[in-house]
């Protein structure tokens, strides 16, 4: 059994391929939101397999979970708006790593109202972003637990009269 201090990453090294030991790390996301005729999810494309996700990364030091899922959406699609101090739920999947190994994720979700998108973002070059209506963007998203999440959502905003 490989031990870790609390809030490190496990610093195990592992033959390419193989799943890091140790407790899953954590990860925050942005779940842009917006109301038009009805309720839409906005998501990104992931830079190297292109699949749909929402933007999403690594805890930021110095910065609240909430503040650095809102970094995230800024940097990853341009997002600006209003984000929930508290997440909405969480979802956790594989991440593949920089050297081949891979790493259990569990990722807190933070709704994000968008007022709008800049111009210009650092990643736009290396993402595509489009907005999506909820039911569908759960559908498509390549992780079933985050689709799971934005159903969620979508009938929770039902529910409040907000979609």
């Amino acid at each position: 059994m490989t031990t870790t201090k609390p809030g490190k990453p496990n610093k195990a090294k592992k033959k390419s391929g193989a799943v890091v030991d140790g407790a899953p790390a954590r990860q925050v996301a942005a779940l842009p939101w917006r109301l038009t005729e009805r309720l839409e999810v906005m998501l990104v494309s992931s830079r190297e397999t292109r699949r749909w996700i929402i933007p999403k990364g690594w805890l930021m030091a110095g910065r609240g979970a909430s503040t650095a899922a809102a970094i995230e959406a800024l940097e990853e699609a341009g997002l600006l708006g209003a984000i929930d101090e508290v997440p909405f739920g969480q979802f956790t999947y594989v991440k593949k790593m920089s050297r081949g190994e891979s790493r259990p994720c569990e990722v807190d979700v933070f709704p994000l109202r968008v007022t709008r998108q800049r111009a210009d973002w650092p990643e736009k070059d290396q993402r595509e972003t489009r907005w999506f209506p909820a039911e569908e963007a759960g559908t498509i998203v390549s992780d079933p637990e985050l689709g799971a999440l934005i159903a969620r959502f979508a009938a929770a905003r039902r529910g409040d009269g907000q979609a």
